[in-house]
C-alpha cells in the first residue's frame, strides 16, 4: 500500500530507499561483538526487503569468503553483489554504477565493521544521499568502536535507527498483508 506523499520529510519513503548490506561474511562475522544479534537483524532486513519490495546491494570484502548463507538465501531475487578491496564501498566503480542504476536518494546501511567499512561508506554516501545506519544491524570486533562510529556518523548527518524502527517506518500502517508478514519477522 503506497503512503501519502504529504508525509513528514524526515520520514523514509520506500520508493527512495536502497538497503546496502556491507561485508556480512563468515570470516568477519565470527569475530564480531554481538554476532548473533547482528546476523539476526541483518537477516530480518534482508527478508523485509523482499516483503516490502526494496532493492538491496550486497558488498563482499576480498578474501573473506561469501556472505553468510542464511542472509544470501533471504535476499530478494536478483540482488547484486559487489566485490571490493577498499573499505569504502564508494571506492568501487561497480558499487557506484549500481547506485546510479538504482537512483535512490536514501541509503540504508547495515553490516560489518561499523567503524571501518560501514562508517567510510556512510561518510561518502552523505555526499548526495540521505544515509540511515541501522544501529542494531552493525557491529565491530570491539563494542567501543561501534559506539564511536555511530556517534561520529550521527554528528556527520547520518540518521541512526534500528531494525524495527526502519521496518515500521517503511510500512507506515498496520492492517495489511504486508504488515502481517512483517509481524512474523519481528516476533
Amino acid at each position: 500500500m503506497e503512503r501519502d506523499l504529504r508525509q513528514a520529510p524526515s520520514l523514509l519513503r520506500r520508493q527512495d530507499c536502497l538497503l546496502v548490506i556491507i561485508d556480512m561474511q563468515e570470516k568477519l562475522h565470527r569475530v564480531m561483538e554481538g554476532k548473533e544479534a547482528l546476523a539476526a537483524n541483518v537477516l530480518r532486513l534482508a527478508k523485509f526487503a523482499g516483503v516490502a519490495g526494496l532493492p538491496v546491494v550486497v558488498s563482499e570484502q576480498a578474501n573473506l569468503g561469501p556472505t553468510l548463507a542464511e542472509i544470501a538465501q533471504a535476499l530478494p531475487a536478483g540482488s547484486p553483489k559487489v566485490d571490493k578491496i577498499a573499505f569504502d564501498c564508494f571506492a568501487s566503480p561497480a558499487f557506484q554504477e549500481l547506485l546510479w542504476q538504482q537512483d535512490k536518494g536514501t541509503l540504508v546501511l547495515c553490516g560489518i565493521e561499523a567503524h571501518i567499512c560501514v562508517a567510510q561508506t556512510a561518510l561518502s554516501g552523505l555526499v548526495g544521499h540521505r544515509v540511515q545506519v541501522i544501529a542494531d544491524a552493525v557491529a565491530s570486533r570491539v563494542e567501543a568502536n561501534r559506539r564511536v562510529a555511530l556517534t561520529r556518523l550521527a554528528q556527520a548527518g547520518a540518521v541512526i535507527s534500528s531494525t524495527e524502527m526502519f521496518m515500521y517506518e517503511i510500512l507506515g500502517q498496520a492492517g495489511s498483508d504486508e504488515f502481517r508478514q512483517v509481524l512474523r519477522l519481528v516476533k
